[in-house]
């Protein structure tokens, strides 16, 4: 979505911060409950945190910190678990206060799970929470956005089966929803950076642009570059996959199964392309 759109939903920087502080705290508090001190952590402690542990971490943290907030608008479990990585990674002192704990720097997150995650996790770190993502039943009527993500991927598949690229770009293109539903193109496109190709990124950085089309024209300088582009069938394809993959009941494999398919086309020279 482009900026004059964006514009309208901007999350003040207030907002920001505050969730961010929640998110650090409900971390750290997690991390001192699971891991001992100067200890390592048991295999499988992240994915062993439940969604009933997150939410009390997050309303403890809330309250600690002196802020009265609605529960929609506390920081989501995927942002704890990256701070809780953060805390994994370089734990330093995990008892030291939200007010002397250092602003998170821009492209913070993303960038500290590309240089410490096999980039796989990044991808099963995005998707999970697609899964408590309900979406309007009017467009997409087969239910959660993971479920859509796991349908649209299986079609891809079937067109272009070694592609990893146009797969991951089936697979991820509405990972951010799970961050902000009123702009999931940007968000996910930030929160994928680093982890995905140029052709990935424009491809999920475009998919919406030929569903807008259908109601109102392009802008010309967007339509030239869209139709200029190498990737410009591969953007029609996908797009008509994302239409296609809306079926209710429709049988798919499990995120871990496609996680495994496309790590068994992983290349050694992948993101050096």
């Amino acid at each position: 979505m482009h900026d004059r759109y964006r514009s309208r939903y901007r999350v003040p920087t207030a907002s920001i911060r505050l969730r961010q502080q929640i998110g650090r705290e409900a971390a750290r508090r997690l991390f001192s409950e699971i891991v001992p001190k100067g200890e390592e952590p048991e295999p499988g402690w992240l994915d062993a945190i439940g969604t009933n542990e997150y939410y009390s971490a997050k309303r403890r943290a809330a309250a600690v910190l002196g802020q009265r907030i609605r529960p929609g608008d506390l920081p989501s479990d995927s942002e704890v678990r990256e701070h809780l990585i953060a805390l994994w990674r370089d734990p330093g002192n995990p008892s030291e206060t939200p007010d002397t704990m250092p602003e998170p720097e821009p492209g913070h997150t993303i960038a500290s799970l590309a240089a410490h995650l096999d980039r796989f996790a990044v991808y099963k770190l995005r998707l999970v929470p697609l899964e408590s993502v309900k979406q309007n039943p009017k467009y997409h009527p087969e239910g959660d956005a993971l479920y859509h993500s796991l349908q649209v991927f299986q079609l891809a598949r079937d067109v272009h089966p070694y592609d990893e690229e146009f797969l991951l770009a089936a697979l991820l293109h509405d990972v951010g929803k799970a961050i902000d539903l009123q702009d999931h193109v940007t968000a996910g496109l930030d929160a994928l950076r680093g982890a995905i190709t140029d052709r990935t990124l424009w491809l999920i950085e475009h998919h919406m642009d030929l569903l807008n089309a259908r109601t109102r024209p392009l802008a010309p300088r967007l339509k030239r570059e869209l139709e200029a582009s190498e990737y410009y069938e591969d953007l029609k394809l996908l797009r008509d996959l994302d239409d296609a993959g809306r079926v209710p009941g429709q049988v798919v494999e499990s995120l871990d199964e496609v996680l495994a398919y496309l790590k068994g086309l992983e290349q050694e020279t992948y993101l050096a392309k």
